[in-house]
């Protein structure tokens, strides 16, 4: 349901800024306009939906003046807007659901996948590199950028694992779903009898921490250094400036071996650390909070299977939330918004329940 109240606030609000901003007195105090800019940047993606929710009221309530006013030749023309304007509406509310809802403070960050490949071997590798060109597309799409940190490929040119970031603001809040285990039934590469056979990969994902989120002792930690390998374990440069830090209190091991610098790869290998100690503690603190609605709806976890990629029916059924798309080449290029909306909408919805128990 829409909180009607909070939109007027919005809106209102939108007009306050719009003045104040062309006032000669705020435009030369350059700190108050600074923020007035950053506060009209964030309401304004807002403010759009609500005006186009009021137009679609005021084109229905149109369409029923007409309909019911008994002119046959107009009955076609109002028909017709008035199934555009119901289904304009419901989209622009679904949309203001998850614009209204309180934001997760770590939506706008940027994001650290791993991807490991699950049972089936190397075609379970295989999978593990399709789901990483499968966020690559996303992320292109989406004017993210894409950095590998860690990998340990295949001959056949999977992954065993696979560590890397997608930088870019709101990366997390359209992929924080995307955590769990991924099934694909399809016939392998490796498969010459022609057989489906079902392999998995796990995602995991991670918001991407910020130095003062996680303070990190030097004494806690490990560090080795060593050759960067491709697969096979041909080594792809002759120096060891791939870096491994051991956090020695929680065993946690992050290796980065993509960048040329020992520097580099250092740096790179603290920002996961620091990120997976960050998630760490959320999760610890967010189990003692919600135990009991973790026990009833899933833990969400990399545990959980969450969806299958069919390739023989070319089908894509996301088991949370019953949704299931014919378009599997679609999606795997990168066309993920479909379900990461449905997503993004079910975990409003569920909020909003659980606010009103």
């Amino acid at each position: 349901m829409i909180n009607e109240e909070k939109v007027a606030f919005i809106s209102d609000r939108y007009d306050e800024i719009l003045s104040a901003m062309s006032d000669p007195v705020v435009a030369a105090d350059n700190e108050r306009y600074t923020k007035l800019s950053q506060e009209l940047g964030e309401i304004t993606p807002i403010v759009e939906v609500i005006k186009a929710r009021r137009e679609a009221v005021e084109l229905k309530e149109e369409a029923l003046e007409l309909l019911s006013s008994g002119e046959q030749e107009l009955y076609d023309l109002a028909n017709e807007q008035l199934s555009d304007a119901k289904a304009t509406i419901e989209r622009t509310e679904e949309e203001l659901m998850v614009l209204l809802r309180p934001r997760d403070p770590r939506d706008d960050r940027s994001v650290i996948m791993e991807i490991r490949g699950g049972a089936g071997g190397e075609e379970a590798a295989l999978f593990a590199s399709v789901l990483f060109d499968m966020y690559k597309g996303y992320a292109m799409a989406k004017g993210y950028t894409v950095d590998i940190v860690d990998y340990n490929d295949t001959e056949l040119g999977g992954y065993k694992e696979l560590v890397f970031e997608i930088n870019g603001k709101g990366a997390y809040s359209r992929l924080k779903f995307e955590s769990g285990v991924h099934r694909v039934q399809r016939v392998p590469e490796t498969e010459s009898g022609g057989r489906v056979h079902t392999s998995t990969a796990t995602v995991a994902v991670l918001p991407k921490a910020e130095p003062q989120d996680v303070v990190i002792n030097p004494d806690d930690l490990k560090i080795d250094r060593y050759r960067a390998s491709g697969a096979g374990g041909q080594h792809i440069n002759k120096t060891s400036s791939a870096v491994r830090i051991t956090h020695i209190p929680t065993g946690i091991v992050v290796a980065c071996q993509d960048r040329r610098s020992q520097f580099q790869n250092r740096d790179r290998a603290m920002e996961i650390l620091q990120s997976r100690l960050w998630e760490m503690t959320r999760s610890s603190e967010k189990d003692a909070e919600d135990s009991e609605r973790r026990a009833q709806v899933g833990t969400g976890d990399r545990s959980e299977r969450i969806r299958t990629y069919n390739y023989h029916q070319g089908r894509v059924t996301d088991h949370r939330i019953g949704l299931t798309l014919y378009k599997l080449e679609s999606i795997l290029g990168g066309d993920l918004d479909e379900i990461v909306d449905a997503l993004t909408l079910d975990a409003v919805a569920k909020e909003e329940k659980e606010g009103q128990e």
